[in-house]
C-alpha cells in the first residue's frame, strides 16, 4: 500500500486534515498499514486533489491559522476500490529486535536480558492495546478480524518469544565487554 491509498483509505471513513491522516497513521486505527510522514501525506493529497479524486475546504479558526479539510470524492472511492483489487504487494516487517538477535554473540548477558524482557513488555502492551480498541469501540466485522489477525500475530511472537527467550541469552557473551554496548 502507498501514501495515496492509504489517504484514500482515511478518507472513505470520513473527512479528515492532513494532520488527521498522520495521527491515525501513527497512533490511530491506520498505523499497521504503512508509514506515512507530513513529506508525503501533503503531496500525495494535493495529488489526489489535482486528480480530482478528494476535495478539499478551507476552515478558520481562531487565533490559529486555518485548517484544509479533505473529503473524497465518488470517483475517488471507485480508484480506492480499484487500487484495493489490484495485486497485493509483499507485507514489510522490520525488527530492531530482531538486529540484536542477529548479532546477541557480540553482546552481554545483561543487556540481552534487558532488551529481551523490554520487547517482550512492548508485544504485551501492543496486544493490550489492540484488546483496548475492540472493547472501547464497536468495529465491523472486518475491523474485528483484523484486530483479531493483529492480536494472534503478537501472540505467536510473545508466546515464541517467552518459550525461547533463554536460548537467546544463551548466546550472548558471559562477560562484559565496555566495547559492545556502548
Amino acid at each position: 500500500m502507498n501514501v495515496r491509498t492509504l489517504c484514500l483509505s482515511v478518507l472513505y471513513e470520513g473527512e479528515a486534515t492532513g494532520y488527521d491522516i498522520r495521527r491515525m497513521c501513527t497512533e490511530g486505527e491506520f498505523a499497521y498499514f504503512v508509514e506515512a510522514s507530513f513529506g508525503s501525506i501533503y503531496p500525495a493529497l494535493a495529488k489526489l486533489e489535482d486528480d480530482g479524486l478528494v476535495t478539499s475546504r478551507t476552515v478558520p479558526q481562531d487565533g490559529k491559522p486555518a485548517r484544509k479539510v479533505y473529503a473524497i470524492t465518488d470517483a475517488g472511492r471507485q480508484a480506492f476500490a480499484e487500487e484495493l483489487s489490484a495485486p497485493l504487494g509483499e507485507d514489510v516487517y522490520r525488527s530492531p529486535f530482531l538486529l540484536l538477535a542477529r548479532f546477541v554473540s557480540i553482546l552481554p548477558h545483561d543487556l540481552v536480558a534487558g532488551r529481551v524482557k523490554e520487547h517482550l513488555d512492548r508485544l504485551t502492551a501492543e496486544r493490550q492495546q489492540l484488546d483496548q480498541v475492540r472493547s472501547e469501540h464497536e468495529c465491523s466485522p472486518a475491523d474485528c478480524w483484523v484486530l483479531n489477525y493483529g492480536r494472534e500475530v503478537l501472540g505467536v511472537a510473545e508466546k515464541y518469544l517467552r518459550t525461547h527467550m533463554h536460548e537467546l541469552i544463551n548466546l550472548s557473551r558471559a562477560d562484559e565487554r565496555k566495547d559492545a554496548a556502548e
